[in-house]
């Protein structure tokens, strides 16, 4: 199993063992070394009668006895559209995992009986499938792979940071709804199951902001201070990879210019400054990463984007990747028997490859082609909320036909587009 893939070919085998509770620290999966040995002997075993796969897969029946009493499923991940790949012409790495179902626990103040922030063990039931759910531009969720693992990388060869500086900060900035926060949450989780053969488990500690600056936290930076010292303890547990997430971090900023403008209390800059004095401080250790969300990029202050090293933007999909989006759903509601009969709808991958020429087989992809064009500049929150607006606004029957539903979206599409007009004209 690599530690680290360079190589966008590489491909991963996700294994995920049957979900079990864990308490806040790390206990070991119920499966041996042996027997974690036995089940990527097998799982290879798998792999190797599926000579050829096209894109992503998953086997969740098995006919060998041993991987049906240990092993939920086995997924083929990351892979590009629905292009074919030979299993055995590619490097495979298999990650072997169990699910955390605990749900987030509170990190809470002692004396002030205060919520802090949100913290789970990762790999966690909750974060499953957000990393697979989220569609972005070619090569976006890779290069943010790539930056962490690189960041790890160097930490474990002892580079030198007062030579080649990196501060384990990123930032993700663009417009509402388009999954900043949740490609953080899948990405800390993707990690904490590839890099599994370094550390034991991840933690993933959610800070909201704007909680920062509530009533409760008039005491200038002190509770800030507090909240950190919990964070802290959790990275000297080595066993860990840690991800702190500082959504919305804009707020830190426009508290610190309202305070110089003197619409603020002095107090909201002690607060900023002891934030960003507390990143300096945890940054410094290997095992972790800071991860930031803004919606408002031009009012992020220059002192905390210097310290970024990943300034990645995150904007509404493409008419692609509204595709996928689309497409996607609609798998989902004809597994669910929702629309029925299923019916067969191509990628966008194969469309491209028949030139987008209209049949009978293509009928149906092409015009929810057409209705991804129209979705245009819609984001990627409301584009997963259409489906579920068109059955309840525009289909009025239990099941429905893959004809009538995409009917049902385009009017969906054409609601979402007037609501949203008449925000922006104060109707």
């Amino acid at each position: 199993m690599a530690n680290k893939s360079f190589q966008d070919n590489n491909v991963s085998i996700i294994q995920s063992l049957a979900s079990t509770t864990r308490k806040r620290k790390y206990i070991p999966t119920s499966l041996n070394t042996a027997k974690m040995s036995e089940v990527k002997t097998r799982v290879q075993t798998l792999l190797n009668r599926h000579r050829t796969v096209f894109g992503n897969y998953r086997w969740t029946e098995f006919d060998d006895e041993f991987l049906s009493r240990h092993v939920e499923s086995v997924s083929i991940l990351d892979l590009e559209e629905m292009m074919p790949l030979d299993l055995k012409s590619c490097a495979v790495s298999i990650y072997i995992f169990t699910l955390n179902e605990d749900g987030p626990s509170m990190l809470s103040l002692e004396e002030e009986e205060l919520s802090a922030a949100n913290h789970w063990l990762l790999p966690a039931a909750e974060f499953h499938g957000i990393w697979e759910s989220l569609v972005y531009e070619t090569g976006i969720k890779s290069k943010l792979l790539d930056y962490v693992t690189t960041t790890i990388y160097f930490s474990d060869k002892n580079v030198d940071s007062n030579l080649i500086s990196w501060n384990r900060v990123v930032l993700l900035h663009g417009p509402p709804g388009t999954g900043k926060t949740s490609l953080c949450k899948a990405l800390a989780q993707k990690l904490s199951i590839r890099l599994s053969d370094r550390y034991s488990y991840g933690q993933f500690i959610e800070i909201n902001s704007h909680s920062l600056f509530s009533k409760w936290f008039s005491e200038s930076g002190k509770l800030v201070t507090k909240m950190f010292q919990k964070i802290q303890e959790l990275i000297d547990d080595k066993e860990a990879l840690v991800f702190v997430l500082i959504d919305e971090v804009e707020s830190l900023t426009a508290a610190r210019n309202a305070s110089q403008a003197g619409t603020e209390p002095s107090d909201a800059i002690r607060v900023v400054n002891s934030v960003l004095t507390q990143l300096d401080q945890i940054k410094r250790h290997s095992n972790v990463v800071i991860l930031t969300t803004s919606n408002v990029t031009e009012k992020i202050d220059l002192a905390f984007v210097d310290r970024a090293d990943i300034k990645q933007y995150i904007g509404p999909p493409s008419e692609k990747g509204i595709y996928n989006i689309f497409l996607s759903c609609l798998e989902e509601l004809m597994k669910c028997q929702i629309i029925c009969p299923r019916q067969p709808l191509f990628t966008m991958y194969e469309l491209e490859t028949m030139c987008f020429a209209n049949s009978e087989v293509s009928e149906h992809s092409l015009r929810l082609m057409d209705i991804a064009k129209k979705s245009k500049g819609l984001s990627g929150r409301a584009l997963r909320k259409l489906p579920f607006l068109a059955h309840a606004l525009f289909v009025k029957t239990p099941a429905v036909t893959l004809d009538q539903f995409l009917d049902a979206m385009s009017h969906a599409v054409d609601k979402q587009r007037e609501e949203k007009a008449d925000l922006i004209n104060g109707v």
